[in-house]
């Protein structure tokens, strides 16, 4: 197998690399929003968790959106417990690059999050985003509850009706529970407001996602 296919087909669990019971030091408070991005998270507060290509711009879309409370990059839908980066980007631990989102459901709400994903990246790319090719970089929703499960089809239907007549093809978004999420490296997180110059593949396809992004007010 080429390194082309090896990159973009799917690590077995029996043949993913065996990783380490060490976890990723976290160390300090979110760079730019002044929080702590590991749990305990403020009650009521919930999180949703999503893949949408390399994790530095996906996660600054995500603490720039109202009503998010943290953001954290790290690995998710994978099989290698505690994986490093370098061992990510092998495509020998199943992972995709991934970020954590915790939001007020008073102020914002899960619609508005996937509004955000839908519309930050492009979905149909399969194992890749842009350039950059892997499995590391599909797209990917994990959910946490099984309204969350809900919620993210029918928003997955609505956007794929609205890339209808486009160039694009059909979504290949990975919709999942949610398993482990390894935080990644620290000098990963919040990597563009430490590095305004960073790279950033991050591109959407320009088409809006027709999904609600507001409450009603109590």
């Amino acid at each position: 197998m080429g390194l082309f296919g090896a990159k973009t087909e799917m690590v077995t669990p029996e043949r993913a690399l065996p990783g380490r019971t060490e976890t990723m030091p976290v160390v300090r408070e979110h760079l730019v929003l002044g929080t702590p991005y590991q749990p305990p998270f403020p009650d009521g507060f919930e999180s949703i968790t999503v893949g949408m290509g390399c994790f530095w711009g996906a996660e600054r879309k995500f603490w720039q959106a109202p009503g998010v409370s943290t953001t954290a990059v790290g690995y998710a839908g994978g099989f290698t417990p505690n994986p490093s980066y370098e061992e990510v980007c092998s495509g020998r631990t199943g992972h995709t690059e991934a970020v954590l989102a915790v939001y007020d459901p008073a102020v914002t709400s899960y619609e508005a999050m996937l509004k955000v994903f839908w519309e930050s990246h492009d979905p149909t790319q399969g194992m890749r985003q842009g350039n950059d090719l892997g499995t590391q970089y599909r797209s990917a929703i994990y959910w946490h509850s099984e309204e969350q499960r809900n919620a993210a089809e029918r928003s997955r239907a609505m956007f794929q009706e609205a890339l209808a007549g486009t160039r694009f093809g059909e979504i290949t978004t990975e919709i999942a529970p949610a398993g482990p999420f390894f935080y990644a490296e620290p000098y990963h997180q919040q990597y563009l407001a430490a590095n305004p110059n960073g790279y950033c593949g991050l591109g959407g396809t320009g088409v809006s996602c027709p999904i609600g992004i507001t409450r009603a007010e109590g």
